[in-house]
């Protein structure tokens, strides 16, 4: 009988806050995986119920912030690598496949997956979201996420980063109200983090940084593209850059309007 080929063991973790809508559909293409874990900021809806339903493990945790709770999860873990996917996102057979080749080549500890992004239902092409590289796929033990970093997680870890070629499905903003919902948050973590970098907003701030946010989306990142849906994605994202700033000033002078 031939050796069997040795082929390291994969967890598969989703971050998860009331994602009732979305779990199922997830948990459906994480299957080949040899853990799935949801790891969970005690939802209020029908997640964890649905999770443990179809058969994943579920761990709670308190939420602080991405970073802090990505880190727990990759403590919650026992296989070698971790897979990373959001509840809004679907993982396909072809990336499925070239996950186990990236963890069996061993090349890096870190690989970051591109992502199809569909924002009101539009599959979304310019304006920064695509390839819209994510890092997702992490070497136990010798990775995490940097703890200082709110939103927008950056990985740590020691080499290259590795990049896969084939794409997550995320299905990302359905609406406006979710859209403003989640950049209001954005606006306020990354305007923490600035803050406690020792970032200070300066009166030009409010009126350039939004306009070279508004360029670099449209033009440098080929928000055209997309026609009017890239346009409005352009105004909205420079609005909220406005934003971070504007709440960076309440931070340091909390008694006074910019």
């Amino acid at each position: 009988m031939p050796d069997q080929v040795y082929s390291p063991s994969i967890a598969a973790i989703i971050v998860t806050l009331n994602e009732a809508k979305h779990i199922l559909n997830c948990l459906q293409t994480v299957a080949w995986a040899d853990d799935i874990l949801v790891f969970d900021s005690f939802s209020n809806d029908q997640t964890v119920t649905l999770a443990r339903q179809s058969g994943a493990r579920v761990v709670q945790n308190t939420f602080e912030h991405f970073a802090q709770q990505r880190n727990a999860a990759l403590n919650a873990v026992t296989t070698e690598w971790v897979f990373f996917i959001d509840a809004d996102e679907r993982c396909t057979p072809a990336l499925a496949a070239e996950l186990r080749l990236a963890v069996a080549s061993n090349n890096h500890l870190v690989w970051a997956v591109p992502r199809h992004n569909y924002l009101f239902g539009k599959l979304t092409q310019g304006n920064g979201w695509f390839p819209d590289y994510q890092a997702r796929l992490f070497r136990v033990g010798q990775s995490g996420f940097d703890p200082h970093r709110m939103v927008h997680e950056l990985p740590v870890f020691e080499g290259s980063l590795g990049h896969l070629q084939e794409s997550l499905t995320h299905y990302n903003y359905e609406n406006l109200a979710q859209f403003h919902t989640k950049q209001r948050i954005y606006a306020q973590l990354e305007a923490s983090t600035q803050f406690h970098q020792g970032v200070r907003a300066q009166p030009q701030n409010f009126i350039l940084q939004p306009m070279r946010e508004f360029r670099r989306r449209f033009i440098n990142l080929q928000g055209y593209r997309d026609g009017w849906h890239g346009l409005r994605l352009s105004l909205l994202l420079a609005y909220y850059n406005l934003d971070m700033y504007r709440r960076l000033w309440q931070l340091a002078h909390p008694n006074k309007e910019p």
